[in-house]
């Protein structure tokens, strides 16, 4: 009957992909609806089923994606309007192509289904899995990549099925949720399948992929809440000095970490006396302090994070830069003369680049996004004890981006089995235990600092071994299990 009334109506087809697709963004942070995962791909299952043809399925599945990414990073319009100095119906129009682009991933998923669609339901649900979870990995490296709401991410804690997350990560999640959907077609086999995965979700979270090593330190974690319209005004420069010095001061610990570019200058050019309080701040505790800063010079500068204290001075320059916030792709100067975003031509650090040696410790920073990139994160391993991550999310203002950021670096901690430090300027910064549990998490748009005792650990989860190799031999398999002739 569904089929029938959806052939008639093609209009109506469309508009129910693109609200299927918006209610999806209620799977992630903040809403974190995660059993509601399995429905919503359900939907498009059921849809791309009763699609007429390829060509369709793949307006369907586009149709899907507008609805699911204008919803879900409609944060894309405040970063250009608000902050980018755009006006707003350029930002309009730049976020809606964004959007568009990042919508054709799933169509191309639906556009595949229908032209090689199979017969028995059973192999359509395998088919369907495997299609969703791999455009989510094409996303996550094509032009840079963009893997911001792959499907598996809605299944971080306290989804039990997040307890797969150390064999087959995130894109290995995206697969699971998929294909329970799918078979949810048969609402028998679909339930069963998932109290099966459910069951063995909360088995796997009991694992000790990775165990406690040494003894726990303190930390504290600022949070400035500089406003991003103020951030590089040479008028608030003194005064945001002075705000970090004394929230360190104030907050003395074994390890402090402060956000990304908490300083927005050149950290060589900063006031000799300045670095010197900080340090001493660092060695009464006889340990270290992070800032986030620019290192370099105007001709070739870096997004940064630096240590001082009891440990000798060590930097980490930022490796994944953020096509037009932090490097303009060939071409596009013209979009960024527009858009007036300040200090957005960074060179990259080192792909790979050795954990920070502070407090005792061993420390893989990431900065902003580079935490969404999960490959990018096991780098680090298995020296790393503790990963933290220094990040800015006050371009994206009051919207999704703060809540669903947190979420991705739940994910991390889970996938690595490592505790994820998290030192923002407007949130949500927070500490997360290595089986991704949020442990304490300040408020966001405050001003504070989180303190809390963080225990490093050593080991390696599957995920850390062999990164995204595991989830592509699950889903070769899965494909040729759909594909594979039947038995005559």
């Amino acid at each position: 009957m569904l089929k029938t009334l959806l052939a008639k109506n093609r209009a109506a087809h469309y508009v129910i992909a693109a609200l299927i697709g918006a209610s999806g963004v209620l799977c992630f942070a903040p809403f974190e609806l995660f059993w509601l995962a399995p429905a919503v791909w359900l939907g498009l299952f059921v849809l791309l089923r009763s699609a007429d043809s390829a060509k369709q399925a793949a307006l369907t599945g586009l149709s899907f994606g507008l609805g699911f990414f204008l919803t879900g990073v409609s944060w894309v319009y405040v970063s250009l309007s608000v902050f980018g100095g755009m006006p707003w119906w350029l930002a309009g129009i730049a976020a809606f192509l964004f959007c568009s682009v990042m919508a054709l991933f799933p169509s191309l998923a639906g556009w595949i289904f229908k032209r090689w669609q199979p017969a028995a339901p059973w192999r359509q649900a395998l088919l369907f899995a495997v299609l969703i979870a791999a455009v989510d990995w094409l996303r996550s490296w094509i032009f840079t990549g963009f893997p911001w709401l792959a499907v598996g991410y809605s299944q971080a804690p306290p989804s039990p099925l997040a307890g797969f997350a150390p064999l087959f990560g995130v894109h290995g999640l995206s697969l699971l949720v998929a294909l329970s959907g799918a078979l949810l077609l048969r609402w028998r086999v679909g339930l069963g399948f998932i109290a099966i995965a459910t069951a063995s979700g909360f088995g796997l979270q009991q694992a000790p992929w990775t165990t406690p090593i040494g003894a726990p330190i303190s930390v504290a974690l600022i949070q400035g809440n500089v406003p991003q319209e103020m951030k590089f005004r040479p008028e608030a420069f003194f005064r945001t000095l002075n705000l970090y010095r004394e929230l360190v001061e104030q907050n003395p610990a074994q390890l402090t970490l402060l956000p990304e570019t908490a300083i927005p200058a050149f950290f060589d050019q900063l006031p000799p006396d300045y670095i010197e309080s900080l340090k001493a701040t660092a060695l009464a505790q006889g340990g270290d302090l992070i800032v986030g800063a620019l290192s370099g010079d105007a001709q070739r500068y870096w997004n940064s994070a630096i240590s001082i204290g009891s440990s000798p001075l060590q930097v980490y320059s930022k490796s994944h830069l953020v096509p037009f916030g932090e490097i303009i792709p060939p071409g596009f100067s013209w979009f960024m003369n527009i858009a007036s975003i300040p200090m957005s031509a960074f060179s990259r650090g080192p792909e790979t680049q050795l954990p920070l040696a502070v407090a005792g410790q061993q420390v893989a920073i990431n900065i902003c996004y580079e935490d969404v990139f999960g490959e990018e994160i096991i780098r680090a391993l298995p020296q790393a004890g503790i990963l933290a991550n220094l990040s800015n999310t006050a371009w994206f203002g009051r919207s999704l981006a703060q809540p669903q950021h947190l979420q991705i670096a739940r994910m991390r901690a889970v996938e690595t089995g490592r505790p994820m430090l998290r030192a923002t300027n407007t949130g949500m910064t927070a500490v997360i235990g290595a089986d991704g549990s949020l442990q304490a998490v300040l408020p966001p748009f405050t001003q504070g600092v989180l303190k809390a005792k963080v225990q490093a650990y050593q080991g390696m989860t599957p995920y850390a071994l062999i990164g995204n190799y595991g989830f592509l031999l699950l889903a070769g398999l899965l494909l040729l299990a759909s594909r594979w002739p039947p038995r005559r």
